[in-house]
């Protein structure tokens, strides 16, 4: 995807929304938690599409003692947090979100509700009643139960929220004594700081901290509009209290939760396309809950909630239901989280074809590096992040410089990192960059160069023999562009920013290569940018598409005759791909009817690289010559 366009454009960025934005590096998102876009492992099921087990439907003995709770009045839309009462049991409750049937009546998902008991379908259908959850008896503080427990799994039901358990410690640790207050390193010095390791095939405990910090970011991404991967970055620098695992779950959860922004807002009786209210901070509460809702079911266990007062409004065995009843293929817009236009562009021009690019688009994305060949071989980055940082990789497919990192990890804050041996970039963003086939001595032009990704590859390619210009229409980015060449060590680059056509007029015939990484819809990266989904709409494609066929227009006749042209987007849509270089010919051959002597350009190659092959990113390429 690109990061400029034609001067006097509605929109230069990278951005399809207008307003200022910032670039994306190609491939991963630069943030402390190195998700990218996804950029980071999913809190809920790994690489796995959220798709809710019915195993929690045999725990029967699990019995919510929640009262169903209903809002009674909004202090306005300013996020300020509702009042909520008790109310009795309806006969049934339905959701605005809810697909309705044939017939018009809406479909809620949900098991018919009846006063004084409380119930979940069977997977014969049959409505099965809860039995009442057996009494813990209450000890004293901070002792631990682990009698009817497997060895090593404590209770902590009865201790004050933040308390760890240390029942199963070395006796040479003494458990720790209330009454002395905390140590310079207890964990309440630090609320961050976690005191125990989670039990195998348990949910990590989630402190409040951190969930309040979860809510907060959700809401400047949701509500405010911000980007997700800035907002986890600037969390994490306002809290220099937040260690490495809650740093992790943080941004897990946050990516995790707007991916399937749609699915969870379904399942908490919120719908997304046709909002009962503006959104308030107040309510994303119940999207975090409806996320560890999920997670618990996937991990095996009965759908439950931490007993805080912000998750007393939600049912888990109502949403557990919701999840699992959704049909994806009938209510595929909502199970895979998807706007519907999206989704219906999607299948008018991808056909059959959208369904799998739409789910490998909600899959998470690997971590992957490019080691740039000025400083390091592949071999050698692979073998010093090994010795120094314990990171493992793998060489990535069909790349040359490329590796997979086997477990998502902070790569930023690592020496080779900061020394310039590498950059995150994906597996195909670096194919793209491959395709220009650059040789050293040659004069190379990246017109939409945003922050860099492409030109520090490119520059790489050339062995800083050459000269590499690169452009674009927005000065911030190519202060991060010079920063990032500085470390990399790309002497042959020179960064000009384009004020108005006359610059690209100056450059008609200089260039043996031209790669142009045009502005796009970034469908493509979903899985790195999933807030991406959320913050475009129809009429931003219109607008981009022709901000992309000015650029083919004007920006190709920078090449000299017989140089080549790359056309480049991370976009799955043809109508953004192929549809833009036939309508490009297609003009050009017109052009050249009326004038003789106007440049001909051919079609030498193109290619798709759909989301998930490979495990890398979607985009396109078309390499285009001139005659």
């Amino acid at each position: 995807m690109a990061h400029s366009s034609r001067p006097g454009s509605s929109s230069h960025s990278r951005s399809a929304t207008g307003g200022t934005h910032s670039k994306r590096t190609s491939g991963a998102t630069r943030s402390k938690s190195a998700n990218g876009g996804s950029r980071s492992k999913s809190a809920a099921s790994g690489s796995k599409r959220p798709s809710t087990s019915s195993k929690f439907k045999k725990n029967a003995g699990l019995k919510s003692d929640v009262p169903e709770r209903t809002p009674l009045a909004s202090k306005g839309h300013s996020g300020a947090v509702h009042s909520y009462e008790p109310k009795r049991p309806s006969r049934a409750t339905h959701d605005v979100d809810a697909p309705t049937t044939r017939g018009g009546e809406r479909r809620s998902g949900i098991s018919e509700s009846r006063p004084g008991r409380s119930g979940f379908r069977a997977p014969n259908g049959a409505e099965q009643p809860l039995r009442q959850e057996r009494a813990r008896t209450s000890r004293p503080e901070g002792r631990a139960n682990t009698a009817s427990r497997p060895e090593g799994r404590a209770n902590t039901a009865s201790r004050p929220e933040g308390r760890a358990n240390t029942a199963s410690r070395p006796e040479s640790r003494p458990e720790p004594n209330p009454s002395r207050g905390p140590r310079a390193n207890d964990s309440h010095a630090n609320p961050f700081r976690h005191e125990e390791r989670a039990e195998r095939g348990a949910m990590a405990p989630l402190h409040r901290p951190v969930a309040h910090g979860i809510v907060a970011a959700l809401g400047v991404i949701m509500i405010e509009g911000r980007y997700a991967d800035k907002v986890i970055e600037r969390a994490f620098k306002a809290e220099k209290n937040m260690g490495g695992r809650d740093r992790k779950a943080f941004a897990e959860m946050v990516y995790e939760i707007v991916r399937w922004w749609r699915r969870y807002g379904y399942a908490v009786g919120w719908n997304t396309e046709a909002p009962p209210r503006p959104l308030e901070a107040s309510d994303i509460w119940k999207w975090l809950g409806a996320f560890l809702i999920e997670k618990s079911i996937k991990l095996g266990q009965p759908p439950k909630l931490p007993p805080w007062d912000e998750f007393k409004s939600i049912d888990p065995l109502e949403v557990a239901n919701r999840l699992s009843d959704l049909d994806p293929v009938r209510e595929r817009a909502i199970h895979e989280s998807i706007p519907d236009w999206l989704d219906r562009l999607g299948e008018f021009e991808l056909g059959a074809k959208w369904t799998s690019v739409l789910h490998a688009l909600n899959q998470q994305a690997p971590v992957v590096l490019r080691a740039n060949s000025l400083k390091c071989t592949r071999e050698q980055l692979m073998a010093r992040l090994r010795e120094e940082n314990g990171i493992s990789s793998q060489a990535a497919f069909k790349t040359e410089h490329g590796i997979v990192l086997s477990e998502r990890k902070n790569v930023f804050t690592t020496d080779a990192f900061k020394e310039g041996w590498f950059e995150v970039q994906d597996g195909a963003s670096q194919q793209v960059s491959t395709a220009l086939d650059v040789k050293p001595g040659d004069r190379v032009i990246d017109a939409c160069a945003g922050a860099g990704g492409k030109t520090l590859a490119i520059g790489a390619m050339m062995k800083n023999k050459g000269r590499l210009l690169s452009l674009d229409v927005e000065e911030r980015k190519l202060q991060e562009l010079r920063r990032r060449v500085a470390r990399a060590g790309v002497d042959t680059s020179e960064a000009k920013v384009i004020d108005s056509l006359k610059v690209i007029k100056r450059l008609e015939k200089s260039a043996d290569k031209v790669l142009l990484d045009v502005p796009c819809t970034g469908l493509g990266v979903l899985r790195r940018n999933p807030d991406k989904k959320w913050k475009i709409a129809m009429a931003d494609l219109e607008r981009l598409r022709v901000i992309q066929a000015e650029i083919l227009d004007d920006y190709t006749l920078m090449a000299k005759p017989g140089g080549t042209v790359v056309y480049a987007t991370c976009s799955c849509l043809p109508s953004e791909n192929r549809g833009q270089i036939d309508a490009f010919l297609k003009r050009n051959k017109a052009r050249i009817e009326k004038d003789p002597g106007f440049p001909k350009f051919e079609l030498l190659s193109d290619r798709t690289f759909w989301p998930g092959e490979d495990n890398y990113d979607g985009f396109y390429t078309a390499v285009l010559k001139r005659l």
